[in-house]
């Protein structure tokens, strides 16, 4: 224990005490992917939270500073990483874009909203990253409108080797606020789940797709 840092020790607890993120490791989730899980994470829920979704805003703001340095736009993930940037895009007084998961199918055909400028320094904000593949289809997205994505940064990471590897793959640096270890560790320390769990909470992040609850 106390390995963490003020940030992932502050946002872990903070999605926890708002069941942003449910941990359920004897009763687990299904996901959209199949995938058996013993977390959820709904990172809008911060949004209702003033004093949250400002901390949050506040810390992604520096994250981008320190990491990026001088950026010239920041680009949303649609839909939940859209709020998120916008709020970053404000506190940084930067103009803001987001990217669809898909062109529209009609107007424009648009799916990039907002102005782009070709050779414009970009940071994409992310609420969550799982495997990483929709963020890096808006990262894609964006490079190929002429945009240089520095990087993309995130709330919450579940720290998956699968991401690692596809966004080293993409050339795209991408940084979380806290991850799955951190969340762990605190959610541990304040009760949110037992002791006896912690094991089999680490198991599922190893191996996702076949894990499944102890019976």
């Amino acid at each position: 224990m106390n390995n963490l840092n003020e940030v992932e020790q502050k946002v872990a607890e903070s999605l926890l005490q708002i069941k942003a993120i449910k941990l359920q490791p004897k009763n687990p989730f299904t996901w959209a992917s199949g995938w058996k899980s013993p977390i959820y994470c709904d990172n809008r829920i911060t949004l209702s939270y003033p004093a949250i979704r400002t901390y949050m805003r506040q810390k992604l703001s520096k994250l981008i500073q320190e990491e990026f340095g001088s950026v010239d736009m920041i680009s949303g993930v649609a839909t939940a990483g859209i709020p998120q940037g916008v709020l970053v895009a404000q506190d940084l007084g930067l103009p803001f874009s987001y990217v669809r998961s898909s062109a529209k199918d009609h107007g424009r055909q648009n799916m990039i909203e907002g102005e782009v400028v070709s050779g414009q320094r970009v940071v994409v904000v992310e609420d969550l990253i799982s495997t990483g593949k929709s963020s890096l289809i808006a990262v894609k997205a964006l490079r190929e409108a002429g945009c240089n994505v520095v990087g993309l940064v995130s709330i919450f990471t579940y720290g998956f080797d699968e991401a690692v590897k596809n966004f080293a793959d993409a050339k795209c640096t991408f940084h979380s606020l806290c991850d799955y270890n951190a969340l762990i560790e605190v959610a541990a320390k304040n009760g949110f789940i037992f002791e006896e769990d912690v094991d089999l909470l680490k198991e599922w992040r190893t191996n996702p797709s076949e894990w499944s609850p102890a019976v």
